[in-house]
């Protein structure tokens, strides 16, 4: 398999940033219509959160008019109450942290996609401050960025003569 092509201008030396979802890099500068980018997110998951629960609206009705009874009717808003909460908090704790067990994030999968409401109301609450995620993204870019430039700063002095210096302080 061919190496992929090397880009034009070249990138700068370096930790890179990790791009975001709908945003890019445009997160790092805020710049490339990064504000238009937040609105179009925010409007855009607000707007798919209703359209959601529209539809969970219809399939609700459709329970009632099966006439399933009145317990399994509370049982399933109770779920989808509860799997959105969930969905949500652990939505909004990704936005600030990675995993620290991807096995047990692998497991709630199932429980955060019926809970996809409260995922798409995480991104809309956060949306409204800044690009969902960029918080994490921002603070590893910059640890990053740091680490790099105390590798790449020259040292002052010959590090020989220190040695022998330290040696003679040792006699």
């Amino acid at each position: 398999m061919p190496a992929p092509p090397a880009p034009r201008g070249g990138t700068a030396p370096g930790p890179q940033p990790e791009p975001l979802r709908f945003f890019g890099t445009t997160w790092v500068e805020h710049d490339g219509g990064y504000a238009l980018r937040r609105a179009g997110v925010a409007a855009g998951s607000l707007a798919a959160a209703v359209a959601s629960c529209v539809a969970l609206r219809f399939a609700f009705s459709g329970l009632a008019v099966a006439e399933i009874g009145s317990f399994l009717n509370i049982l399933v808003v109770l779920m989808f109450a509860v799997c959105s909460a969930v969905a949500f908090r652990k939505t909004w704790e990704g936005f600030r942290s990675r995993p620290a067990d991807p096995a047990r994030e692998d497991s709630l999968r199932g429980l955060k996609t019926i809970g996809f409401v409260g995922s798409l109301l995480a991104y809309f609450v956060r949306s409204l401050r800044e690009a969902p995620g960029e918080t994490l993204l921002r603070t590893e870019y910059e640890t990053a960025l740091a680490r790099y430039t105390r590798r790449r700063t020259t040292r002052t002095g010959n590090p020989g003569a220190r040695k022998a210096r330290k040696a003679r302080k040792g006699r």
